[in-house]
């Protein structure tokens, strides 16, 4: 069965290799005329020119974890710097499926997660068969021989351009960050003020300086992108954004976007995996994550009595695909072996405000959490790109 048997009205498929996450950093590494091999040069220029981005000695790449593109246009009263370039902004898609450790790699790298095999925010383990979290790397095998495609940062650092990434002490040396973003001299630093004091002081000289910003998503998942909070912690994000533009030296390319979106979810609407006996018979482990789920298989059960079921029970709430549809579809991308036993046996992208989530693995936390993303909608899928400069 095709998607397009599937009501695909509110699905946005990734653009990969078009208006999408991953031309990023490929313009960025154009932009400032990273010395770069043949390959990755004409990669390098086309994305540049796909984005319109000016040349310049420094640029500076904000993403703002969460921060899609109708949530700040809908709030755009909490974002008054941001809401000043709105009009000139651009719109990207990110990959499949729409979560972090999926966005990391396609910003990092520039392929999507049939490469990278960051392909959820859990995973099951080729090696082990059990679940791998991909954001705290438990369970995951060395990061660098897990994501083996090479990094924009380590081509923009051997094309001699300084690369410095801009961010938590504790996420130096962790597992996704050498997975998706290694090449870059890490800088830790805590609070988004310190963290734009440092941005500053490293584009004292040429170069590309790389900012992470988590707060708003974490606000997202506990308030919901709706709530009160979430538009605090967005002008927050703004003020800062602004101090920044002010103090960048002149010439300064600033550059912010973010990983994904985030859809306010209805508790009544996610089903769950372990109490709903027509969804577990036939399962061994789901992976993924509520909006995202890989469903895997038992040995030697009737593959598709299984994705029927779903597909009864979920009508309406999630398309629900095989992986072999889900890959010819290009939801991850190219698909490389080694990744392919990640993806799961059936694909569950949730709809609307619904979710699917197992509380034989979830966390009583996770369950509880308002705003969520990871699937199709174009809630979740679309990202802003603002260009300052």
């Amino acid at each position: 069965m095709s998607v397009t048997d599937l009501d695909p009205a509110d699905l946005v498929r990734p653009d990969y290799g078009g208006m999408c996450l991953d031309a990023v950093l490929p313009a960025v590494a154009a932009a400032v005329g990273s010395e770069l091999e043949p390959q990755r040069a004409a990669q390098a220029r086309s994305a540049r020119a796909r984005l319109d981005l000016p040349s310049a000695e420094r640029v500076c790449v904000v993403l703002v974890d969460g921060l899609g593109e109708r949530m700040l246009t809908e709030r755009r009263g909490h974002a008054a710097f941001l809401r000043g370039h709105l009009p000139s902004a651009r719109t990207l898609t990110v990959g499949y499926p729409s979560t972090t450790a999926a966005s990391m790699g396609l910003f990092g790298t520039g392929c999507g997660a049939g490469l990278t095999g960051l392909a959820g925010y859990t995973v099951r383990n080729p090696a082990t068969g059990r679940l791998a979290n991909l954001v705290s790397w438990d369970g995951a095998d060395d990061p660098v021989a897990w994501q083996r495609e090479p990094t924009w940062f380590s081509s923009m650092a051997a094309g001699g351009t300084a690369v410095t990434s801009v961010g938590p002490a504790g996420f130096a040396g962790s597992g996704l960050t050498l997975a998706a973003l290694r090449g870059a001299r890490y800088v830790g630093a805590e609070s988004l003020a310190d963290r734009v004091d440092v941005t500053v002081r490293e584009l004292a000289r040429p170069g590309v300086v790389y900012l992470y910003w988590g707060d708003v998503d974490k606000t997202g998942h506990k308030d919901g992108w709706q709530s009160g909070a979430w538009g605090d912690a967005l002008s927050e994000t703004d003020r800062e954004l602004a101090r920044l533009a002010r103090r960048l030296p002149p010439g300064t390319l600033l550059l912010v976007t973010a990983d994904h979106g985030m859809v306010d979810v209805d508790s009544d609407r996610l089903v769950d995996v372990a109490t709903t006996p027509a969804l577990r018979e036939g399962v061994a482990l789901v992976a993924g994550e509520p909006r995202a789920s890989h469903v895997h298989l038992e040995p030697g059960a009737d593959h598709a009595a299984v994705r029927d079921r779903w597909r009864e029970l979920l009508d309406g709430q999630a398309w629900v695909v095989d992986r072999e549809t889900a890959v010819t579809e290009g939801w991850f991308g190219p698909v490389a072996p080694g990744v392919l036993p990640m993806i799961g046996d059936l694909v569950v992208a949730a709809r609307g405000t619904s979710g699917v989530v197992d509380s034989r693995t979830q966390t009583p936390h996770s369950l509880l959490l308002r705003g969520m993303h990871g699937s199709l909608t174009a809630g979740e899928m679309y990202v802003p790109l603002v260009v300052v400069g």
